[in-house]
């Protein structure tokens, strides 16, 4: 009979540790985290079909009639920069920082950058290096025709947009900006790769350095301690990023406000997270009482 306890008391102990151990293994699974929402958009501009990751601000809700800024980003996979720009929006606009207003994140993921952000070089050598190289205009007309007034359609969404990128989504951006800167209102251009083609759009014209020019535009403009570009003809990119900020500054259309930055102790790897946290106090900084 003893040996009979023994064994029956063995078979309930193993019993419940197993279904411990099993129950912790279910609760420790937990519940998914959940960021945001993914949207998918085929693109007849650009003959594919596209991801975008979307960070919708607290106390989103379809049925209200509130409506919300949007912030598209450009390299916004959630394995490149949609994440932690996403976080900055989120932290920056709690009630007790209350630094930029509730926002739409739109992450535009990537697919080939340098088919997206670069326009046609006559760069012999980066046609070569690059051969699926200058296509921007493609993009430009995807963000025009089929990705805003897709956001518009779907989310609650007011006129105020803005653009976020950096090295060749900067470059990206600075040719909107001065060839369809009716698009966005608000330009965040970080480490822009202006060396492309050997500078040109430095030397572009553009409708915002006209009088006539009436919608108001922020642009901030920030850049690292980067060096050399590569170039056959030596340039310097922080010397090109502040010879952009110069001519918008230059020109005498009141419309057009333009911010510019230098952070010597940040790189190309590491300028874009601190840019964004400091272009927000900038672009939306509020009138001292």
């Amino acid at each position: 009979m003893n040996k009979l306890h023994l064994l029956a008391c063995l078979f309930f102990s193993l019993t419940s540790i197993f279904s411990q151990t099993s129950n912790s293994q279910s609760t420790d699974a937990g519940k998914p985290f959940v960021l945001g929402v993914i949207n998918e958009i085929q693109s007849k501009e650009l003959g594919e079909k596209r991801i975008l990751n979307i960070y919708l601000p607290e106390g989103y809700n379809p049925n209200e009639a509130t409506k919300y800024p949007v912030i598209y980003l450009l390299d916004g996979s959630a394995d490149e920069d949609f994440i932690h720009i996403s976080g900055l929006v989120q932290f920056n606009s709690f009630e007790w920082v209350n630094q930029v207003p509730k926002s739409i994140v739109v992450g535009i993921g990537t697919v080939d950058r340098r088919r997206d952000f670069t326009f046609p070089t006559t760069i012999e050598k980066d046609q070569k290096r690059f051969p699926t190289s200058g296509h921007s205009d493609k993009f430009i007309a995807f963000i025009e025709k089929e990705l805003q007034p897709f956001i518009d359609k779907k989310y609650k969404t007011t006129n105020s947009k803005m653009i976020i990128g950096q090295s060749l989504g900067g470059l990206l951006e600075t040719e909107i900006l001065l060839k369809k800167p009716n698009l966005f209102n608000k330009y965040i251009i970080v480490s822009p790769s202006l060396w492309w083609n050997n500078g040109s759009l430095l030397n572009d014209d553009s409708i915002i350095f006209q009088q006539s020019f009436n919608q108001p535009i922020d642009i901030y403009i920030a850049v690292g301690k980067e060096g050399l570009t590569p170039t056959e003809i030596p340039r310097v990119m922080e010397v090109d990023a502040n010879l952009l900020a110069e001519r918008i500054k230059s020109s005498t259309n009141k419309n057009i406000k333009v911010n510019f930055e230098y952070f010597p102790e940040e790189n190309h790897a590491t300028i874009l997270h601190p840019a964004v946290a400091h272009s927000f106090r900038v672009l939306y900084s509020k009138p001292q009482e």
